[in-house]
């Protein structure tokens, strides 16, 4: 089942989506908005499973992603972890940092702000240049209801929904914010979401509980910047990132958990985002060479399944002045 938000006010309309994104169909005797589906998850799903099927027989209206919010347009959680280590290994390394040992075993995560998300074709607009535009391309799930204390065994049960995202970072401003040794704020802006979200049967084999084993593609300027494998180097799967963020406190319906940039050891896929090539450039070379974002470049973020059909449909952004 994939699921979407028009944009209509602050929390979108519902609708059900066809498998290749071409319909879709509102629900709004079921559910008014993808929250108020989470919220009653048990008792919707089944309704809009079988209101999915409709759409898969030519009910419903053309299906335009631009219209789409994010599937949830804003969120009550937003956490974010960093599950492939390889990501952070080459960045410390390229400023002559050691990684901890902890980072193998111990997840790092963060929590970002959730009142106001992007759409998948909503432009990232900012007031400088300078402060370093990145993009990082992710995969997040959205959780029900996790009880604190959760196991990762348990964990995986509470797994809804699956989508991409575009996590805006601003380089620049991480140093002098990492310094203060109180996490992101001002350097972690705007985030955006893939057109749909879709339940974890949707992706087949290629899920198996806790990752998804395709690649995620990243265009920049129409340009493959990279296509890494979400499963290949994911130290931390969801349902273990789910149970670092429960340990203290439980999690509401609707919690997005995002996987970190997905990054593979191997250098000939490319990169998620483009601090991770300075990176590289700046191990092999001394120094990095490709520059940061500047106003009217263009990002595309999406994941083909084995067919070569689009699953999420994707976020395709472009960068302007505020």
């Amino acid at each position: 089942m994939k699921l979407a938000s028009l944009k209509h006010g602050r929390d979108g309309k519902l609708v059900i989506v066809s498998r290749d994104l071409s319909r879709c169909l509102p629900v709004p005797d079921i559910a008014p908005t993808l929250q108020a589906a989470l919220d009653d998850w048990a008792a919707v799903a089944p309704r809009l499973a079988e209101k999915a099927e409709a759409v898969e027989q030519r009910h419903g209206e053309a299906f335009d992603p631009a219209a789409c919010a994010a599937p949830l347009p804003r969120a009550y959680q937003w956490a974010d972890g960093s599950a492939y280590v390889v990501h952070v290994e080459l960045v410390r390394k390229a400023r002559g940092a050691e990684l901890p040992p902890s980072f193998w075993t111990d997840p790092l995560m963060y929590q970002g702000g959730s009142a106001n998300f992007l759409g998948p074709r909503d432009p990232i607009r900012l007031a400088d240049e300078a402060w370093g535009i990145d993009f990082e391309s992710e995969v997040a799930v959205v959780t029900g209801d996790v009880p604190m204390g959760v196991t990762p065994e348990e964990a995986g049960q509470h797994i809804r929904l699956l989508m991409l995202v575009n996590d805006v970072s601003l380089r620049n401003l991480i140093p002098g914010e990492l310094a203060k040794g109180f996490g992101f704020f001002q350097s972690k802006t705007w985030t955006a979401f893939s057109p749909v979200a879709v339940t974890p049967d949707e992706l087949g084999d290629a899920w198996n509980g806790g990752s998804i084993n395709l690649p995620l593609r990243t265009d920049l300027n129409q340009v493959n910047f990279g296509h890494p494998n979400a499963r290949t180097g994911m130290v931390f799967d969801f349902p273990q990132l789910i149970a670092h963020a429960a340990r203290t406190r439980p999690l509401a319906a609707g919690t997005i958990m995002g996987s970190g940039t997905v990054a593979n050891e191997d250098r000939t896929v490319g990169s998620s985002c483009i601090a991770e090539r300075r990176a590289i450039e700046t191990i092999d070379g001394g120094a990095p060479k490709t520059g940061f974002m500047k106003f009217g470049d263009r990002v595309r973020i999406e994941m083909l399944d084995h067919a070569g059909a689009s699953i999420f449909g994707a976020i395709e952004q472009v960068v302007e002045p505020a």
